[in-house]
């Protein structure tokens, strides 16, 4: 798996990015970085990576139309996993959304034009369908914003179809559901039940447990990325990662105490609890499409998955940079 051309991935500090950054250097691919910029010069989780010699780190703003279309400059494939992802903090500043995940993409997509990139791939998420209306959810159910950070995805992913579909311009719209594993944001689920966890408490803060997600390991994520940009047929089309299956968040939380703290009680917190008309109730994806258009193939079920990151988070110097006592929007 090696494109010849130089790869461009945006978000490359973030969780997902800078495992496919990785994975794609693995394979003796030469890749730009792409890192927001900020004063102390950090780099993410590209600053922990035994490949960071190997990479061409570039930082900056993916709202600065001149930056984003040097650092596309010369790429012959484009990754563009930026985006503010937080969906609570997405009710607290929409118009940060808006400027990121939309104004972002619209640069990307203008770049890659400019400099006649040949393969682009627009990171989507499975927020965009809202509450399933059938299941499996496939990439025709209709798309409802039920929080002001799904809309800017169904509006990033419209902007790049319609890139597609008046100048031509080869975008591939890739669909996520809930990736998990090693370096994933306190935020989501997993880490926070993990690290309440190893942080000692005898209870746990969570929200809604009745939500049923599809929950795919980060590695599983990374490999539909690589799949779906080697293949021709994907072109002009939206594409699901997932793993057809779904258990609720009561059940995995049960699965992840009854493996580091058995005796451990689940207690609510309001403050993590959505809107009742913006929560989404189930998401259960169809890997139809993808296992159709590319080779792709599910290789971590939940136990493996959460094997591996429960693993990752024990290791003291991983645990320490979480901080277990706060939680943030």
């Amino acid at each position: 798996m090696n494109y010849g051309n130089k790869i461009l991935v945006t978000g490359a500090g973030g969780f997902i990015g800078s495992h496919l950054v990785e994975t794609l250097v693995e394979h003796g691919n030469s890749v730009r970085a792409f890192v927001r910029y900020n004063s102390k010069n950090d780099w993410g989780w590209l600053d922990h990576s035994k490949y960071k010699s190997e990479i061409e780190i570039v930082t900056g703003d993916i709202r600065d139309f001149d930056f984003v279309t040097a650092a596309v400059k010369e790429c012959g494939t484009v990754f563009h996993l930026a985006a503010l992802i937080g969906i609570p903090y997405s009710y607290v500043s929409p118009r940060d959304y808006i400027e990121t995940n939309i104004i972002g993409t619209h640069n990307i997509l203008k770049s890659s034009m400019e400099h006649r990139v040949e393969n682009i791939l627009i990171t989507s998420t499975s927020e965009t369908y809202g509450n399933a209306q059938y299941v499996p959810i496939n990439e025709s159910h209709p798309k409802v914003a039920q929080s002001p950070y799904a809309a800017t995805k169904i509006a990033a992913d419209q902007l790049a179809l319609s890139y597609h579909k008046s100048f031509g311009l080869p975008v591939k719209v890739v669909r996520p559901f809930n990736t998990y594993g090693s370096r994933q944001s306190a935020r989501a689920i997993i880490p926070t039940i993990i690290t309440q966890l190893l942080a000692g408490k005898k209870e746990i803060k969570l929200g809604s447990l009745s939500p049923t997600r599809d929950f795919l390991f980060v590695r599983d994520t990374v490999n539909g990325f690589i799949e779906i940009a080697q293949s021709d047929k994907a072109v002009g089309e939206e594409i699901n990662i997932a793993t057809q299956s779904e258990i609720s968040i009561g059940d995995l939380a049960k699965i992840i105490i009854d493996e580091i703290a058995p005796h451990t009680k689940v207690v609510g917190d309001r403050q993590r609890i959505r809107a009742e008309n913006s929560e989404i109730n189930r998401l259960l994806g169809s890997n139809e499409k993808i296992k159709k258009l590319t080779k792709w193939q599910q290789k971590y079920n939940l136990s493996r998955g959460l094997k591996e990151t429960i693993d990752w988070f024990r290791k003291n110097d991983n645990l320490k940079l979480y901080k277990a006592d706060i939680y943030n929007v």
